[in-house]
């Protein structure tokens, strides 16, 4: 299923999580719901989750009125593809297309639309569509995001802290805390284009008994929380110190037992 946002649902998003909403391409035995030529260029903004298909669509217009049907497909950062379809011969003609994964969406002399079964980071860019009729050309492009769910998670740091991680999302996630207190946020950019955001929340009440770490991103909503024992949490290396002094313990305890047991043998072979 794909998953369309335009840019103004955005601020939604954010607040309430994923709207999911059904490719909406027109058959191509029909031009608009009214009858009339769709508009001579539209420019949309899609988000698209990792993973889900996108259906990247056409003017509507009927084939029987198609002369010529250029994609252009430009994915930010790498050089652009062609493909050139010409109705008269059915002929397909394509430059520096190297992806397979995009595909026509039915065969191309029945729907012009294009699709990709599972959408990755790499196909995020720009995708225009222009078809040649005899009253003029007709051009809809789109500009696909690609979101990725950062993977989320909250353990305990030191010094009576929380560290709320929001790892390699797109875009990046936002972290807020409860109860509020003083926490520093970080974001470090990887080269794939996503970003990981790292919060860290100190808290000085000890009546704090459980901090809640709640993500927000356009894929979904988390939220994530630590019981504390009267405000204060044990850190992983407090743990292994811990651990250490008790195996110390053990050994000197079995090395005691072992000497007087080696004492007790020996007094009673004299």
């Amino acid at each position: 299923m794909l998953c369309f946002w335009r840019t103004s649902d955005l601020a939604v998003l954010l607040i309430w999580g994923v709207f999911v909403a059904e490719s909406s391409c027109m058959n191509g035995n029909q031009t608009s719901l009214n009858g009339s030529l769709p508009e001579s260029e539209v420019n949309t903004t899609l988000f698209v989750q990792m993973g889900a298909k996108a259906l990247l669509c056409c003017p509507a217009l009927p084939m029987t009125k198609t002369i010529l049907i250029l994609w252009v497909i430009t994915p930010r950062g790498q050089p652009p593809c062609r493909i050139i379809y010409r109705a008269e011969t059915k002929h397909i003609n394509e430059t520096n297309c190297t992806d397979r994964r995009i595909t026509w969406a039915s065969t191309s002399d029945q729907r012009p639309d294009l699709q990709i079964d599972a959408v990755a980071l790499d196909h995020d860019g720009l995708y225009s569509c222009d078809i040649a009729t005899p009253t003029g050309n007709f051009l809809r492009s789109h500009d696909l995001h690609v979101l990725v769910p950062p993977a989320v998670t909250l353990f305990p740091g030191e010094n009576r802290a929380a560290v709320c991680e929001a790892i390699a999302g797109k875009p990046a996630a936002q972290i807020f805390w409860t109860p509020d207190g003083d926490h520093i946020t970080k974001k470090e950019s990887h080269s794939n284009g996503t970003v990981t955001v790292r919060s860290t929340y100190h808290w000085e009440q000890n009546n704090v008994s459980v901090v809640f770490c709640f993500v927000s991103h356009p894929t979904g909503n988390q939220t994530l929380s630590i019981e504390l024992n009267q405000g204060v949490t044990i850190t992983l290396r407090s743990l292994l110190t811990i651990l250490y002094v008790k195996l110390s313990l053990l050994v000197i305890i079995l090395l005691i037992l072992g000497f007087a047991f080696f004492q007790k043998n020996n007094y009673f072979r004299k």
